[in-house]
Parts: structure tokens; sequence; C-alpha cells
């Protein structure tokens, strides 16, 4: 199985490197392409108004690119790699990506970029900073599964582990995504010229954490797995906007 990691934390990122380190023994045709800095919250931003340029960093199979994730993934699958991977894994990212991050998440749009591989692209997220080889190890049993008993592609497996040492997590579970609450708001300052400066305000709290949510399952010791697609039709309101449509 030919595998492409990529991140929206940066190539130099601990939890992409930790992924390397587990998933390339078992899987030597596994290979590194990825953003040569931080561009969390990128979401599924494309670069159009300049060229791509790459890097072969200090490590083999290892590429950087000074662009998005979704640039890294994009510029692999249709030009750095010849054949193309058989799955892309996106992580593993610093902090979680549940409920609505997903709009946001460039550890997301890395995954979605290449659900058009062989199996589904996973997209894995630690809920924390310290047991990164344990996000890892699960990424093995997951690869491995869906090595045996494919799942379709063009999908996504949105992937979320607590921080948790391996022994103490309870298992997988299968979730929806939960919700958060609106964001908090804009804060406002000064730069040291007195010029109004504005930070975006802290994510807001979850507010959908019923026990099928991926909330629920990171806050109880369960590895969280949400499928996702990208078809965004709203299929429960085409009947009701065709009436509303048909007044216009």
């Amino acid at each position: 199985m030919r595998i492409l990691i990529s991140n929206d934390d940066g190539i130099y990122a601990e939890g992409i490197n930790r992924l390397y380190e587990q998933v390339s023994p078992e899987y030597p045709d596994t290979w590194v392409v990825a953003p040569d800095r931080n561009q969390s919250a990128a979401s599924h931003s494309l670069t159009l108004d300049n060229p791509l340029r790459t890097q072969e960093i200090l490590k083999k199979h290892f590429t950087a690119v000074r662009g998005t994730p979704t640039d890294s993934v994009y510029l692999a699958l249709n030009s750095l790699l010849n054949p193309r991977p058989d799955v892309v894994v996106s992580g593993i990212n610093e902090g979680a990506n549940l409920g609505d991050d997903v709009i946001y998440s460039g550890t997301v749009a890395a995954a979605m970029e290449g659900r058009g591989c062989r199996y589904p692209a996973l997209a894995v997220s630690l809920c924390g900073s310290r047991f990164y080889d344990t996000a890892a190890a699960f990424v093995m049993r997951i690869l491995r599964k869906i090595q045996e008993t494919p799942l379709p592609g063009q999908q996504i497996l949105n992937v979320n582990v607590p921080d948790l040492p391996l022994s103490q997590i309870k298992g997988i579970m299968v979730t929806r995504l939960g919700r958060r609450k609106n964001a908090e708001s804009i804060i406002e300052s000064k730069d040291l010229r007195g010029v109004p400066i504005y930070w975006v305000g802290p994510q807001g709290s979850p507010v959908d954490r019923d026990s099928d949510t991926d909330f629920w399952a990171v806050e109880n010791g369960y590895v969280s797995v949400t499928p996702l697609h990208i078809d965004l039709t709203a299929y429960n309101s085409l009947d009701d906007l065709g009436d509303w449509a048909s007044m216009i």
C-alpha cells in the first residue's frame, strides 16, 4: 500500500514525524508532502496567484511545500508521486478537530483533497499534545483494517484520539459531528503605533455533545471516527425550496 502523509501543522511538526516513524517500517512506500510552515485553519484554500515551490528536507521521502495543506496534497497527487498513493493520511494534528471544527480545519481539508484515492482518506487529530504514539497506533490499526476489509473510496474518516496513554483508550466509536456554540467575539487591540488590530476569538464550547457525537466519545475515552463526504446539498430542503422558488 502506497501512503501519502500530509498535515496543516507543517512538515517539522511533532505529529507528522511521529506518525511517519510508526507507519513507514510496515509500509515503506510512505511519503510525506506537507506545508513548510504551520497552516492551521487554512481550510480548503488553494494557491492560485503564486507558483508552488518545493524543498527536499534532510529526511528521506520528505518534501516541504510553500503552500497550504490542500496545495501539498494536490501537488503530490498530480505531480510528485507517480503512481498515485492508495491512501492519504492527514495528521497527526496537534489539537482536536471535532464538530464544526471540520469547516476550518486544514487537516480535514488535506484529507478531503485525497478522497479520490483507492481507500478512504484519514484526517487524524490528537485532542491534546502529549500522546502522539497513541494516535499513531490507531492509524496503524485503521490502515491494516481498510486494507484487509476495504471501505469505499471518495469518503473521509475524521479520527479524533483522546490525549491518553494507549492502555487507557476504551475503544473506537463511530460517531456523528457534534456542534459548538458560535465562536467568541473578535478581540480588539492596538499595535505599538496605536493602530487598531483584531484577533479571532476562541472557539465556542460544545452545545451538542450527545452520546452519539464525536465530542462525547473523546470526552469519555474513546477514539471517535466520523465518516465525512463532500456533497453539501441539503436534500431535505429541496422540495420546500422548489415550492418557494416557484413563487418568485
